[in-house]
C-alpha cells in the first residue's frame, strides 16, 4: 500500500518510478504514463488522425516515421524539424536530407490542432511525432510498444545538423554506423531501424549513381541485381527524373514485414545504404540474414531500437517549452 502512494505522489509529481520509466541518452526520464492525468485521450487522438491520414495515403505512415528519424539526429527527440524559418531560426526543412523530401508536417498540425482543443498547453510536438511514428507502423501490419512520453519542444532548430548527423543513401557502411554510434545507437539499431524501409519511397536522385556510375568509373553498382537495374532505369533516367519516386521494398511497399531484409540477400535493395548492410560488414550481414529468417526476431528488435531512438537527448523538465504551434517557437 506504502508503495502504491509512494508512486501515486511520484506521478503527481510528474516523476517517474524506475519500473515504469526509460532512462534517457543525456539524462532525464520519459515514461508511457506521462500524459494519464493532465491529457488522458492523448494517445488516442494521436491514434485517429494518423489512421484517417494513413487511410488516404498509405505512403505517410513511411514518411511519419522517418519524420521522427530525421528529428531525433538533430539535437535529440525535440520537434525541431517542425519548426520553419522565422527570426534567428534557419529550418531544418532547407537541409539536403529534408528538401523536397520530408513530409507528414500537415499531419502533425492536424493532430496538434484537435490536442490543443482537448488539453492546452500539455502535449508536446515532440511527444505527438514519437507517437506518429509507433502508430505507423502498426497500422502497416509492423509492430507496436510503449512510447515513454515527457518529452518537450526546442527553441531553435540546426540546419547544419540536419545536413551533418542524418545519414545519406550514399554514404559508406562506417560513415552511416559513426552517425549511428553518435546518437548513442549500435551496429543492432542500425540494422533493425534499417527495416523501416520496408514501407516508403525513395526518389530517383538518392540511387541514381548506382544504376549508372557508381564508383566513378562509368559502371553501375555490382551488388545490385542485374534485373532489377534495368527495371530501375527505365523511370530514373542518366539526367531528369530526379523526383521520381520508387517503393524502398518493392515486394511488400505498404506493408511492414521483413520482406525488406530477403530483398538484401537477393542484392534487390533499393538504396546504397540498404545494400551495403549485407556486403560490407560480417556482423550486420548475419544481422540481415537473422531478420530475413525470423520476423518476429526482428519486430522485438526494431520496438526496442525505436524506443532507445526516441530516447536520444529529449527536453525533459523546464528545458524546452510545450509549442502551441508545431511549427513556431512561442511568443
Amino acid at each position: 500500500m506504502v508503495h502504491y502512494i509512494i508512486v501515486i505522489t511520484l506521478l503527481a509529481l510528474g516523476l517517474a518510478p524506475h519500473c515504469l520509466s526509460s532512462k534517457t541518452v543525456g539524462g532525464g526520464y520519459l515514461y508511457p504514463q506521462f500524459y494519464d492525468h493532465s491529457c488522458p485521450k492523448a494517445q488516442e487522438i494521436v491514434r485517429n488522425v494518423v489512421a484517417k491520414a494513413v487511410a488516404g495515403e498509405p505512403r505517410m505512415a513511411a514518411s511519419l516515421l522517418r519524420l521522427h528519424f530525421h528529428d531525433c539526429f538533430v539535437k535529440g527527440c525535440d520537434a525541431s524539424i517542425l519548426l520553419d524559418s522565422s527570426g534567428s531560426i534557419i529550418s531544418e526543412k532547407r537541409s539536403n536530407p529534408n528538401r523536397n523530401s520530408a513530409r507528414g508536417f500537415e499531419v502533425i498540425d492536424e493532430i496538434k490542432a484537435v490536442m490543443e482543443k482537448e488539453c492546452p498547453h500539455t502535449v508536446s510536438c515532440a511527444d505527438i511525432m514519437a507517437l506518429a511514428a509507433r502508430d505507423s507502423t502498426v497500422l502497416t501490419g509492423g509492430p507496436s510498444w510503449e512510447v515513454p512520453l515527457g518529452r518537450r519542444d526546442a527553441r531553435g532548430a540546426s540546419l547544419s545538423g540536419s545536413n551533418n548527423n542524418i545519414p545519406a543513401p550514399n554514404n559508406t557502411f562506417q560513415t552511416i554506423l559513426t552517425k549511428f554510434k553518435l546518437q548513442g545507437l549500435d551496429i543492432v539499431d542500425l540494422v533493425a531501424l534499417s527495416g523501416s524501409h520496408t514501407i516508403g519511397n525513395s526518389r530517383c536522385t538518392s540511387f541514381r549513381q548506382r544504376l549508372y556510375n557508381q564508383s566513378g568509373n562509368g559502371q553501375p553498382d555490382n551488388t545490385l541485381d542485374q534485373s532489377y537495374a534495368s527495371q530501375l532505369r527505365r523511370n530514373c533516367p542518366r539526367s531528369g527524373g530526379d523526383q521520381n519516386l520508387f517503393f524502398l521494398d518493392f515486394v511488400s511497399p505498404i506493408k511492414f514485414d521483413n520482406s525488406y531484409f530477403k530483398n538484401l540477400l537477393a542484392n534487390k535493395g533499393l538504396l546504397n545504404s540498404d545494400q551495403v548492410l549485407f556486403t560490407k560488414n560480417g556482423e550486420s550481414r548475419e544481422l540481415v540474414k537473422t531478420y530475413a529468417y525470423n520476423q518476429e526476431l526482428f519486430f522485438q528488435q526494431f520496438a526496442k531500437s525505436m524506443i532507445k531512438m526516441g530516447n536520444i537527448s529529449p527536453l525533459t523538465g523546464y528545458r524546452g517549452e510545450i509549442r502551441q504551434n508545431c511549427r513556431k517557437i512561442n511568443a
